[in-house]
């Protein structure tokens, strides 16, 4: 009997018409519009199929995992929801067109932050010039990912984690490596006729014109935080690397060896991602708040620079062992400048 993926590993019933709809695919409700249950819902069919990934059925349960993952992009996108629920047959009123909630209504209506925090959130933001995200990052409020969640709902366009995610290799190797860290984006599928891209800030008209040109489709952005970009983008393009690597060898004798080095290479970039987390955007959030300690740091060592000097000036060292003295201050005119010279090159110098 041939394998029916939708009964055998979903559980949906035969009487269900293929190709099933999304709703009947994610198992939610016709016209489900909580996106937080349509996404946790996509992460426990994604781990049950994922147990088939290995073995006779690892090409079905691939392509099963993608069409799970563009039914959980479409309907957690407003717009292409919308666009999916009226092809069904669903109809809306004019009062269901509302504005899309800023980042701070959400985290107050999610109960993350109060509208105190928030108002201090808007003036941190305001005097250093930073996105909300950014300054609600930055003040310790939220981590990263609730921040990105929040931004994608002011935007309208769906949030993602991409470690549930596997991009199609087809659409990685029209985009290269260079090119998705220089602008922070991991391109994911073509689906409904538009390349689907994870992306940490908006997307230049440069940047869309070029991935118009090379897939002949339009591009349609899915909100993701830069740091897990980052790391996606580092992983997936190794893994992509290591395949191609296998094609070229065709098999032959060389293909275990071949095999050893990829696996030597995996192990060391491993060890780096320990000892040096991910790759981050110098713009993101957590880049510009280590920039920001890195700082105080500084400052203090700088005030500290001048006051130890001082205190054994004028309390550790005899006046006998005072060579030359201003004011009482010896030891200070030849320690501080020097000190203050070596915490400015090391905090504060552009590198």
């Amino acid at each position: 009997m041939a394998l029916d993926v939708y009964k055998d590993w979903l559980g949906i019933p035969e009487n269900v018409p293929r190709p099933v709809d999304l709703y009947s695919l994610l198992r939610l409700v016709k016209f489900d519009d909580d996106a937080e249950k349509i996404r946790g819902n996509y992460r426990k069919l994604n781990a049950h199929v994922r147990k088939y990934a290995s073995g006779t059925y690892q090409v079905e349960s691939q392509e099963l995992l993608n069409e799970l993952a563009k039914a959980m992009l479409c309907l957690t996108d407003p717009e292409r929801k919308r666009d999916y629920d009226e092809s069904m047959g669903r109809t809306f009123d004019d009062a269901d067109n509302l504005d899309n909630p800023t980042i701070a209504e959400t985290l107050v209506r999610w109960g993350t932050v109060s509208r105190e925090q928030m108002q201090e959130a808007k003036d941190f933001a305001e005097r250093r010039g930073l996105e909300m995200r950014d300054a609600v990052v930055q003040m310790k409020l939220v981590d990263a990912e609730e921040a990105t969640k929040a931004l994608a709902a002011e935007l309208g366009f769906p949030y993602v984690e991409l470690e549930q995610l596997t991009p199609e290799s087809s659409v990685l190797t029209k985009v290269p490596q260079n090119l998705a860290r220089r602008h922070t984006i991991l391109p994911l599928f073509v689906d409904d006729n538009m390349l689907l891209v994870a992306c940490g800030q908006e997307p230049s008209h440069e940047l869309e014109d070029d991935l118009r040109f090379r897939f002949g489709v339009p591009m349609r952005r899915v909100i993701a935080s830069p740091a897990s970009i980052n790391e996606s983008v580092v992983r997936y393009y190794a893994e992509l690397e290591a395949a191609e690597a296998v094609e070229v060898d065709g098999g032959g004798t060389g293909t275990e060896e071949k095999k050893q080095q990829q696996q030597q290479q995996q192990q060391q970039q491993q060890k780096k991602k320990k000892k040096k987390k991910a790759v981050v955007d110098p713009d993101s959030a957590e880049a510009k708040e280590a920039v920001y300690k890195e700082k105080q740091i500084g400052k203090i060592l700088a005030c500290w620079s001048l006051i130890v000097p001082a205190m054994i000036d004028h309390f550790v060292l005899p006046d006998r062992f005072k060579f030359f003295s201003i004011f009482g201050f010896s030891l200070s005119l030849v320690f501080s400048p020097v000190l203050l010279y070596l915490v400015w090159g090391k905090f504060f110098r552009r590198r």
